[in-house]
């Protein structure tokens, strides 16, 4: 499983984004909550009650949000 970190202007993780094998990503916050979850076999992208987001991968505006 790869993950990738999001930093802001002073170098702290706001948010990291985890990809395992099969290609699905999970974005979690700066304290390791999960935000929601992207699958690219379904092409569609849950929050964290994996309530239906949209289709495609739309993890920057679960982030985005967090951050605000």
């Amino acid at each position: 499983m790869a993950t990738e970190y999001l930093r802001d202007d002073h170098y702290h993780i706001i948010d990291s984004i985890e990809t395992d094998s099969s290609g699905k990503q999970i974005a979690r916050d700066a304290h390791y909550h999960r935000l929601g979850e992207y699958d690219p076999r379904a092409d569609q992208t849950r929050d964290v009650s994996f309530r239906i987001i949209g289709t495609g991968n739309q993890l920057s505006a679960l982030i985005w949000r967090a951050v605000r």
